[in-house]
């Protein structure tokens, strides 16, 4: 619902934007023409003054006419293209003939001279530029729009932002009420656990429903840890993912098969959260497995580049699109007809923001499997 009220406030500002600059466009015009109007009036009153009798007297309109250009910068050429005179120039810069050729060029590149015949035989000619204001007005919705796509972008970014700060709220309360409501039936499950030890019961048996036991306490850790800085402790990365591996081995199809190898200087150690990567790393053997469904072969290739641990994890999965590869991280997108869409948009969050590291689709292709690469920084 925000992010409609952001997206309806950006469309309001381009619209308001857009009226304001054809608004504008419409006085640049106006004040063009009136300019222009200026002008012939003004070479009018010039041809005037030029065709009237030493001894007659110059009219006060004339006059009047003649001084009313104080900002329309001028030049006046003969028939041969020699200055005559000029008005409303840099006075510093005018004795110097090179920068009145340069104004007289502007003027030529703006507008059409206006002709003054004083006779058949003589002709004068009338170059004129745009005002200051008019030039200032030109440029202004220029301005207007640069200024207008800035505070498009930070609201747009400012409502993702909040969006984004509403979002991560929204999880970690659902965490931290899973992690709740988990709380009471696992204190139940190791009750019943101590008390089939007591009663002799099966011990290889026990054992494994122990072990699931644990696994609950820790899925329960997992969801309470979301939403606060975890504590990052130096561990051996084979190790980890041999544990993660060996557990799943026991509870999938035996069709699954697992490969794991090796390609480090040194045992690869890397700072992480074990509770919170292993999630990551079940995530995306579950992701796997639903991809070949339940069939197939997944790859798990360790490398060390730039004292950089590089995780690769491959399935023979039915792939995607890179269309849809693009989104998988994304909270609530999902390809399963019963997924959540939460499991690849957890690891993302788990990995980026709590380990500082990368996670993404090296490659993908419809048929032919996907590889996701993790890449952390090794431990010193």
């Amino acid at each position: 619902m925000r992010r409609r009220y952001v997206y309806i406030l950006l469309f309001l500002a381009f619209l308001a934007a857009l009226a304001a600059w054809f608004y504008t466009l419409i006085l640049v015009k106006q004040l063009s023409d009136s300019e222009k109007h200026r002008i012939k009036l003004w070479s009018e009153a010039y041809k005037e003054i030029q065709q009237i009798d030493i001894n007659q007297q110059i009219s006060p309109l004339i006059l009047e006419i003649i001084k009313s250009n104080k900002s329309i910068p001028v030049i006046l050429v003969d028939d041969d293209g020699r200055i005559i005179a000029y008005d409303n120039l840099d006075t510093i810069h005018a004795k110097d003939s090179t920068y009145l050729r340069r104004q007289l060029e502007i003027m030529k590149s703006q507008h059409e001279p206006i002709e003054i015949s004083l006779d058949e035989n003589t002709k004068q000619y009338l170059y004129y530029k745009d005002s200051r204001l008019l030039t200032s007005l030109f440029y202004f919705p220029i301005i207007q729009l640069v200024v207008v796509i800035i505070f498009l972008v930070v609201i747009f970014f400012a409502g993702l932002s909040a969006a984004r700060a509403e979002e991560h709220q929204l999880w970690v309360l659902m965490s931290k009420e899973t992690a709740h409501q988990l709380g009471t039936p696992i204190s139940s499950l190791v009750a019943w656990v101590e008390m089939l030890k007591m009663m002799n019961f099966d011990p290889q048996l026990l054992a494994e429903v122990e072990k699931d036991v644990k696994r609950l306490e820790a899925v329960t850790e997992r969801f309470s840890s979301i939403g606060t800085q975890p504590k990052l402790e130096q561990h051996d990365l084979e190790s980890v993912i041999e544990e993660v591996i060996d557990y799943l081995r026991l509870r999938t199809s035996k069709r699954v098969r697992y490969e794991i190898s090796f390609h480090t200087s040194s045992p690869p150690f890397v700072n992480i959260n074990k509770v919170l990567f292993t999630w990551v790393l079940e995530n995306l053997a579950k992701n796997a497995i639903d991809a070949m469904e339940g069939q197939g072969l997944i790859k798990i290739t360790v490398s060390e580049e730039n004292n950089k641990i590089i995780i690769d994890f491959s399935d023979e999965g039915k792939g995607m699109s890179w269309r849809k590869a693009r989104q998988v991280f994304k909270p609530g997108f999902t390809t399963k007809k019963h997924g959540w869409g939460m499991g690849l948009a957890l690891a993302k969050r788990i990995v980026e923001d709590y380990h500082n590291g990368k996670i993404f689709i090296l490659s993908t292709s419809p048929g032919k499997g996907t590889t996701f690469r993790i890449i952390l920084r090794k431990a010193t």
